[in-house]
């Protein structure tokens, strides 16, 4: 008559049966936002590219401000003047930052990383979508600081009065512009996550658009009559003015679903959707 051998159940090295080893198992606390934040802000700017973009930033709104010093009348100096002069590669450079912040991660195929540390894409793509926004808004404050001191120092080197002609409307206006301009950034980032394609999606929105745009005004007149409903770059354009009336704002918030809203939730799909390599 033979004998069943029964194997005893193993067990973990404490003495513990694994079903009971699985259930105290502690799970984890998710990564604190707060901390997605502050990877993703460092992020940003610890590369290369990211420094030295920023460090252009700042060479830049210099050599702008001693630019409107040198070469502007004592009697045309204004805050307005130094502000847009320091906002213009602010305008140009920031939304690189943003296009960056979205597609490096797979042009530098760091998102296999990211996105192991972090299964949870959204928010990540969050935390990277607040900074594009605060980042934009504190840079044109920044701007507009800057813009300030030059204007005190133009004025008293000329000799004249300092004019302060833009209002608390106008200049937060121009904050949303900045905002507008870096969301298209993060916008091109999201949508195609390839810096070079991205990069050449901005200038071509930027650049290209509107001179297409100008022409159409010159020899369409269906074109000039609403091309303000399907153009947002004139309609952002027209914050720097005092003018901004309701009909304006519509336009630019119909432009805004157009141009931003509506490739902004593509992009967003397809990133959440893409293959990680």
């Amino acid at each position: 008559m033979s004998t069943a051998t029964i194997a005893p159940e193993p067990v973990d090295p404490g003495g513990r049966h694994p079903e009971a080893s699985r259930r105290d198992r502690v799970v984890p606390a998710p990564i604190p936002f707060a901390r997605l934040l502050d990877v993703e802000l460092r992020k940003m700017f610890d590369t290369r590219s990211g420094f030295w973009l920023v460090a252009s930033i700042g060479i830049l709104a210099a050599v702008a401000s001693a630019a409107v010093i040198i070469f502007t009348p004592g009697e045309q100096l204004s805050y307005e003047a130094f502000a847009t002069a320091v906002g213009i590669p602010m305008a140009v450079i920031l939304p690189m930052i943003a296009v960056l912040a979205v597609s490096s991660e797979w042009s530098q195929r760091t998102a296999l990383t990211t996105f192991t540390l972090v299964p949870g894409r959204g928010r990540v793509i969050a935390a990277k979508g607040l900074l594009t926004v605060v980042l934009g808004a504190v840079s044109m404050l920044l701007a507009l600081g800057v813009g300030a001191l030059g204007n005190l120092l133009g004025t008293a080197i000329a000799g004249v009065d300092p004019v302060w002609g833009l209002t608390p409307a106008v200049l937060a206006q121009t904050v949303l512009a900045q905002v507008i301009g870096m969301l298209m950034g993060f916008t091109l980032g999201t949508l195609f996550r390839s810096s070079p394609t991205a990069i050449v999606g901005y200038f071509v929105y930027a650049m290209v658009l509107p001179t297409i745009s100008n022409t159409l005004v010159m020899v369409n007149d269906w074109w000039r009559e609403n091309g303000d409903w399907l153009d947002l770059n004139w309609t952002s354009t027209r914050l720097f003015d005092s003018g901004m009336t309701g009909e304006a704002w519509a336009q630019l918030g119909v432009t805004s679903l157009i141009w931003l809203i509506v490739p902004l939730l593509i992009g967003l799909r397809l990133t959440m959707r893409s293959e990680i390599k």
